[in-house]
């Protein structure tokens, strides 16, 4: 079973019309068809809000000014992935029986909030965990919670309680995304499962939205994970990616972490970006992974890149 730890799926269905359960759209690659059809049997499915300032640059109207509005742009998003008949996956005993039960064609989600603003308050977080929100990242750019993607700072007095909440309630930190500051901050208070669902190496693509390897090697030590973008811009500092790119990242990752054990696959394919930009043309094109990747791993190190790490982590992590 591949595991993809980061798609942007709700909010392609909601924000630009690009329905989940419906083929690709022309250009694009992740439908519920071509993720099964790829042998991807768990996505990590997320909530993903855009502030106003980030409207005109991603071309969209789907934007929020405030978090209240916020809130109600990740509710809409749970609602659809219902609406999808996509199972959610909430503790240990159901990725346990989903795991041991799996068979190509089937596809099960894990909610995973990107940005924590639609998070109105620390208190509110049960509501979300309620809804099936296992995992948040509390940065995209800057949020009330934490400095972010080009906007440099550490995290708040409101970050801080956010942290305390998500502690409480057995909820996975992300730190994609989020400033060196921020990550700083999260190393010296957290204490609790951590990840990096979509980050490369900025040792191979420079800057603020790549981790650096100090990052990966104190992500491993807890026990965490990193999960490497398709992104094009994430993946080369110029040129058209390829496969080669993603095995490349994969592989510093995996030194700077000490081990394989602590690397997967968070594509991010469809994050508002378009076939272009990713460094295959079909989902279908992931089967061509494995085999690039046994040039530097033995089969179990592969077999847990491609996903067995990931399901293990979820199983050290998840509240029981």
């Amino acid at each position: 079973m591949v595991i993809d730890a980061h798609l942007d799926i709700g909010w392609n269905a909601i924000s630009d019309g690009r329905g989940f359960l419906q083929p690709p759209v022309p250009g694009y690659l992740v439908s519920r068809q071509s993720l099964v059809a790829a042998g991807i049997g768990l996505v990590f499915a997320t909530l993903y809000t855009a502030p106003a300032r980030a409207g005109r640059s991603m071309r969209t109207r789907f934007v929020y000014e405030n978090a209240h509005e916020a809130n109600l742009m990740a509710t809409a998003q749970v609602n659809y992935y219902r609406s999808c008949g996509l199972e959610l996956i909430r503790d240990r005993a159901a990725l346990a029986a989903y795991a041991r039960g799996w068979r190509k064609g089937r596809l099960a989600a894990m909610l995973l909030m990107e940005g924590a603003d639609p998070i109105e308050t620390p208190a509110q977080l049960g509501a979300w965990t309620d809804r099936g929100v296992r995992i948040v990242g509390p940065a995209w750019g800057a949020t009330r919670y934490s400095g972010g993607t080009g906007a440099p700072g550490g995290l708040t007095e409101l970050g801080l309680q956010l942290l305390k909440a998500m502690r409480r309630k057995k909820v996975i930190l992300d730190l994609s995304h989020m400033a060196d500051d921020s990550v700083r901050d999260a190393f010296v208070t957290w204490r609790g499962p951590i990840m990096a669902s979509h980050s490369n190496a900025r040792a191979i693509v420079p800057g603020d939205r790549q981790v650096t390897d100090e990052t990966v090697a104190e992500i491993a030590r807890r026990g965490g994970m990193v999960g490497v973008s398709f992104y094009q811009k994430h993946l080369r500092s110029s040129g058209r990616a390829t496969l080669e790119d993603v095995v490349q990242h994969i592989v510093h990752h995996a030194r700077a972490a000490g081990s394989a054990e602590h690397v997967g696959l968070g594509t991010d394919l469809d994050g508002g970006f378009d076939a272009r930009q990713a460094p295959i043309d079909s989902l279908a094109r992931l089967k061509e992974l494995p085999a690039r990747l046994r040039l530097h791993f033995n089969r179990a190190q592969v077999e847990g890149i491609m996903g067995g790490n990931w399901l293990a982590f979820l199983e050290r992590s998840l509240p029981a």
